[in-house]
């Protein structure tokens, strides 16, 4: 895998100006996909536009002013993805790393509160020693529980400082769901029912306006409303 990468070549998610440049940071291996990430040195300087320079990016991540969940950055090409809490308290700047209904990256301004907790979706379950069960989310997080009251598919509002389970959506019919994959990625839409599959095909996801889609392109985001604050729709 290289290491580097061409402006041109990045993912259509990545929101870039293509021909500025010829390169780009290219984030490194961790907890989110290519196409859900980027380098913590492009976020600081084309996103939140905190610095001019990678250089100077790269002084700030040095300095450990930049916070993802609640964690001080030391790697320039860290990835910061979807869902993730950025933060800047020197600037008192928060920002959640979300989609837009264009299926591109965005950081939506968010309070100082919202930023010490985040949204993981609950993809398996696993036994572990003493019968505890162990539930992994997106984002590359596992938390350790005594019950087995949680289902895959629900999603978890979770505490960055100690990791508490703070509250669960299910996924269920009325729940507000963010479309993450597909042609329909970025969309906000309402669960009306989920049509069981008897075969080894996904499930499908009927939303409240007729439309659908597989339940691995779906990502509980609130209950009867979305639990977080939303980008601006895109003209």
């Amino acid at each position: 895998m290289s290491d580097h990468m061409k402006r041109l070549a990045a993912p259509r998610s990545w929101p870039l100006k293509r021909k500025v440049n010829v390169f780009i940071a290219k984030q490194s291996p961790g907890a989110h996909s290519l196409e859900d990430s980027m380098a913590a040195v492009t976020v600081l300087r084309d996103m939140v536009e905190a610095c001019d320079t990678a250089k100077e990016a790269k002084r700030i991540i040095g300095n450990r002013d930049l916070f993802v969940n609640g964690k001080a950055v030391k790697n320039p090409k860290a990835p910061i993805g979807f869902m993730d809490a950025v933060s800047i308290p020197k600037m008192d700047l928060y920002y959640r790393m979300f989609l837009t209904d264009k299926g591109k990256l965005t950081l939506v301004p968010i309070s100082k509160d919202e930023a010490a907790w985040g949204i993981y979706k609950i993809t398996n379950k696993t036994i572990v020693k003493d019968g505890k069960v162990q539930l992994n989310l997106t984002g590359g997080r596992n938390i350790l529980i005594d019950k087995n009251e949680y289902k895959c598919g629900d999603s978890l509002k979770v505490s960055y400082a100690d990791q508490k389970i703070l509250e669960c959506y299910p996924f269920a019919a009325g729940s507000t769901v963010l479309i993450k994959d597909g042609a329909h990625s970025g969309m906000v839409k309402t669960v009306k029912e989920v049509k069981v599959i008897r075969s080894s095909s996904p499930n499908v996801v009927v939303f409240s306006d007729g439309t659908e889609t597989i339940v691995d392109n779906c990502f509980i985001i609130g209950a009867d409303k979305a639990a977080i604050t939303m980008p601006e729709a895109s003209a």
